[in-house]
């Protein structure tokens, strides 16, 4: 099915009655993207490729903030942003030749299970059937990079069976190490790290996204097992979540959230 062809609300893709816009609008957001980059990179041709073509190494945090914007202008945007947005990042990834499917749906997947996982263990409710409708609804992320449908993973069990099965592509190569260090400890301007609280607020929410990581990408890293590991972590995830979730919108919203707000009547514009 072609995407582009389709009848879609002008207002946007995902209504706000859709489980993505839930939790791609949850506080959750801020542990479940870190760890999405960290699971991403354990596939190594995946990895390869975003270490020949961008500056990962040093600037991790940019990266994270890109992917970010990507996420919300598709959740959030008008229809007609998300789509240029989403022609745009397809041309880059075919100039630089990272357009391979394969890959592409690696990398989508890996996002999909950790908003998915981190939002519920940060404590947000989820119905009957709302996981899998999350799945589902997140197909047209991968169809908008170039990733047939038909072979996207539409629900948690046909996700879970696509990680078995890819598991023996996986591994923490030496550049997925190196991402998920500048990943935990970014370089930051000397008066930042040093006289704010920008550093160890974000070495912790980093901390947490590696130990939210699924058993099998922890031990790709060499990560040990602790005891009670998976408690402490669902403990401090929904901590982080309960904190940043009483920060207004109107301090922590993007512009683009606050917009699709307007757009579909959620607010009064001003």
């Amino acid at each position: 099915m072609d995407i582009l062809s389709t009848s879609v609300d002008p207002r946007g893709l995902f209504a706000p009655k859709t489980v993505t816009w839930r939790i791609h609008s949850d506080p959750a957001m801020a542990v479940g993207g870190i760890r999405a980059l960290l699971q991403q990179a354990l596939h190594p041709d995946a990895m390869d490729g975003v270490a020949k073509n961008s500056n990962f190494r040093e600037d991790a945090w940019g990266r994270l903030q890109r992917t970010g914007d990507y996420v919300s202008t598709i959740t959030f945007g008008s229809a007609d942003e998300a789509f240029a947005l989403a022609a745009r990042v397809r041309k880059i990834h075919t100039s630089l030749g990272l357009d391979d499917p394969h890959l592409l749906l690696w990398v989508h997947m890996s996002m999909v299970d950790s908003f998915l996982d981190v939002a519920i263990r940060s404590g947000m409710v989820m119905g009957e059937g709302e996981a899998d409708q999350y799945v589902s609804e997140m197909v047209l992320f991968a169809q908008l990079v170039g990733v047939d449908a038909e072979v996207v993973p539409s629900t948690v069990s046909e996700m879970q069976r696509y990680f078995s099965k890819i598991s023996p592509e996986l591994c923490a190569s030496d550049d997925a190490k190196r991402a998920a260090l500048f990943l935990t400890i970014p370089p930051l301007p000397t008066a930042v790290r040093f006289a704010t609280p920008a550093a160890p607020a974000w070495a912790s929410l980093a901390l947490v996204a590696a130990s939210s990581l699924p058993a099998w990408a922890r031990s790709l890293y060499g990560t040990p097992q602790l005891p009670g590991q998976n408690f402490a972590t669902d403990f401090s995830m929904k901590a982080i979540r309960k904190t940043i979730g009483v920060i207004p919108d109107a301090i922590l919203a993007p512009p683009i959230f606050k917009a699709a707000l307007q757009r579909w009547d959620l607010v009064k514009a001003k």
